[in-house]
């Protein structure tokens, strides 16, 4: 690294680390903490009132299965939502990029590994298309995030059902679906699951280990600072927005292995529930704060209450009550860390619902 580079890079990184930003990232790391706990008790507690079901290994494949998916989702997601922004559009980028990539392996016939790489790469593809319109709106376009990816919910789901007919396919390879959706990895750990760690730790060294994380702290801490020290804020929030994108078109891959289908008309709630284990896992709807494994712990919490609440009887429609009144109280508890971090006592205020995203202030440069 060049050392005007190096200057550079230490002088973004004076921003994200400005004193109440510090206060904050320390009370982050404590909900984390506080989180893992929860999750432990929850577990716990079923382990009691249902040992014989609860406490088996098939059991934990399940959970492991049902929230892989939605933990490549969260990677993004997380990184979004760091940079002050949100995307509301996942759900639907997931069930286009499936039904596109299940075209064109139906299209190209096979049946083996050259057929699911080309269906994968489509997939891809497609995501990050998605991804790159939305932060092109977003950054240069000047339109809230919530707008914006509230259209592209919408218009990736109707082109979806264009393109179908509104029926779901189900051509997805074999070789797709046994090794991927339902095969092993050492026996007994799901392919899905090792896939979604591999991509989670991939997002942890990209978020707390390179410039790039480096810099979406920054732009959700202070994009204007971030700015004047030679961050290109635009930029950066397209990169943000394509990788969220991208790893909604990988999701769909994997949710076509998985289910063995598009899975159109199941998708509707994906977004919220990714949204609120990011939230729920210490990453600030405010920005600037936030960790990939809290959103990874945050996302555990909904899928161990509903497989608990199955297996005591209860309507599972409970876990979305449940997962609902704890997203409430921790976007209140991060308000009011916020109002006692940040001097004078200011309100923050949620920067998607802003014209220009992350951005707090009127660009001066």
């Amino acid at each position: 690294m060049s050392t005007a580079s190096a200057t550079d890079t230490a002088d973004v990184a004076q921003v994200v680390e400005e004193p109440e930003g510090g206060r904050l990232r320390g009370l982050a790391r404590l909900q984390v903490l506080q989180i893992v706990l929860l999750l432990f008790v929850t577990v716990a507690v079923f382990s009691i009132l249902r040992p014989d079901t609860f406490l088996t290994l098939f059991n934990f494949r399940g959970i492991l299965q049902n929230t892989s998916i939605l933990a490549v989702l969260g990677v993004g997601m997380t990184f979004v939502i760091i940079t002050g922004g949100i995307d509301l559009s996942i759900g639907s980028v997931l069930v286009f990029s499936g039904v596109v990539a299940d075209k064109v392996m139906a299209a190209q016939g096979g049946q083996g590994w050259g057929t699911v790489l080309l269906g994968a790469g489509v997939a891809v593809l497609s995501g990050l298309a998605w991804g790159l319109l939305n932060g092109f709106l977003v950054a240069k376009g000047k339109v809230a995030p919530l707008i914006v990816t509230l259209g592209s919910l919408s218009a990736a789901l109707g082109f979806a059902q264009i393109i179908t007919g509104g029926l779901d396919l189900r051509d997805a390879p074999r070789k797709l679906v046994d090794k991927i959706g339902f095969g092993n990895v050492a026996g007994q750990v799901p392919t899905l699951a090792v896939i979604a760690a591999l991509v989670v730790v991939g997002g942890m060294i990209l978020l707390h280990r390179t410039r790039f994380g480096l810099y979406t702290y920054a732009v959700g801490s202070n994009a204007e600072a971030g700015r004047r020290v030679g961050v290109n804020v635009d930029r950066h929030l397209i990169k943000v927005y394509a990788l969220a994108g991208l790893l909604a078109g990988f999701g769909g891959i994997l949710n076509l292995a998985f289910f063995q289908s598009t899975t159109i008309g199941g998708q509707s709630n994906t977004a919220l529930n990714v949204i609120a284990g990011v939230a729920i896992g210490g990453t600030s709807l405010f920005g600037g704060v936030g960790t990939v494994f809290g959103t990874v712990m945050g996302l555990f919490i909904p899928i161990v209450l509903q497989n608990g609440f199955i297996q005591i009887n209860v309507q599972p429609f409970w876990q979305q009550v449940v997962v609902g009144a704890v997203l409430v109280a921790v976007v209140y508890i991060d308000q009011a860390r916020r109002t006692a971090a940040v001097r004078g006592g200011s309100r923050p205020r949620l920067p998607f619902l802003s014209r220009s995203g992350s951005r707090t202030r009127k660009e001066t440069e």
